[in-house]
């Protein structure tokens, strides 16, 4: 068990290299062990989404290869950019930077937070200050943060993005936006919602999927615009609580669309659409299907954080559904840990 005030370690699983590589112009997530495997498993399908001749395949072959091998460097590749990042980049926002402060939360956010701590709360209580997206798939939204730090963020990323910093992917999927923990916005801003506020919430909410025991995250803007990402294709978040915040720019189109939870069968049959609300925050389990529909005019950005239990996911990798085969990783990694998290006697601190 790790000592009080040693840092915990966090890994990630190997299969993060071999699972769920996505390759957007068949609108797939495919396996990839080697050409043999990838003919043998996925052949059929391939050649009826418009894979058809040896030049296709060679060239799913090479992308394939070069997402394999992007992904093994990507723990050192994002430490190097953050050292980079922290030492040569002026932001046009320093006080986004500031530690969180209530003053940039909506009112509605801090008192769920404020009742989800107080003696004697319950699902049912909190269920009235939040709004219920979907009772069934147990999806819910609350205003987040204010429309004026909302706008400040929004600066400060679009000054980001027009400096000549490096800057990573978000996640697998998605092209365009900012990893939070690279711009060093992890410690003073995502840490802190994760750890003050979205714990209580999310222990009543989903108590069941690790949501009293969140002790990691990963977290990051994604970018929607004309002529750059559109849409999202259909897929579960390698996390077991997911908090999506638009922050804003005017635009029409990109609803989120949710289906059923990745290991249910007919898990997209009646997919429900919801409406982003500048600010508002929807919260859902990881393994819930979902995608954003295509963009029709503007720009949309959205704060995506991925909440992560390793309590939970320890015995269970979501991405391969196997127990986790752990490689060392950067900061949080995928958040696994090697050890139990040491069962914390509640009476003591109160």
């Amino acid at each position: 068990v790790a000592m009080a005030g040693t840092p915990r370690r966090f890994y990630r699983c190997a299969c993060f290299c071999t699972e769920n590589l996505y390759v957007a112009r068949y609108g797939l997530h495919l396996r990839f062990r080697g050409e043999q495997q990838l003919r043998l498993d996925y052949g059929p399908i391939l050649r009826s989404r418009g894979c058809v001749s040896s030049k296709d395949f060679e060239e799913l072959l090479a992308e394939l290869e070069q997402e394999v091998e992007r992904r093994r460097q990507l723990g050192q590749e994002s430490a190097a950019r953050k050292a980079l990042i922290a030492s040569s980049y002026h932001p046009a926002r320093p006080e986004v930077y500031n530690l969180l402060q209530d003053a940039v939360l909506a009112p509605e956010f801090l008192a769920a937070a404020q009742y989800s701590t107080s003696p004697g709360a319950d699902l049912k209580g909190l269920l009235q200050q939040l709004e219920t997206v979907s009772e069934e798939k147990r999806i819910y939204r609350v205003p987040v943060f204010t429309a004026l730090f909302c706008q400040a963020l929004l600066e400060e990323l679009d000054h980001f993005e027009q400096s000549d910093m490096p800057k990573g992917r978000p996640n697998t999927m998605n092209n365009y936006g900012v990893l939070l923990h690279e711009l060093g916005l992890d410690e003073p801003l995502v840490t802190p919602l994760r750890e003050r506020f979205l714990q209580p919430l999310m222990a009543l909410l989903y108590p069941d999927c690790g949501g009293g025991q969140l002790d990691s995250h990963r977290a990051f803007v994604v970018k929607y615009a004309p002529g750059q990402d559109r849409e999202l294709g259909c897929h579960y978040d390698n996390a077991e609580l997911t908090l999506n915040v638009p922050l804003g720019r005017a635009f029409t189109g990109g609803a989120l669309y949710f289906g059923g939870l990745f290991q249910a069968p007919a898990a997209l049959m009646e997919p429900l659409e919801v409406q982003h609300m500048v600010g508002h925050g929807v919260l859902h389990r990881g393994g819930q299907l979902h995608g954003a529909r295509p963009l029709v005019t503007g720009e949309r950005w959205n704060l995506v954080v991925w909440l992560r239990a390793s309590a939970v996911r320890n015995h269970l990798c979501p991405m391969c559904c196997r127990k986790p085969d752990l490689v060392d990783d950067e900061g949080f990694g995928d958040g696994f840990t090697r050890e139990e998290p040491t069962t914390v006697d509640v009476c003591a601190l109160t």
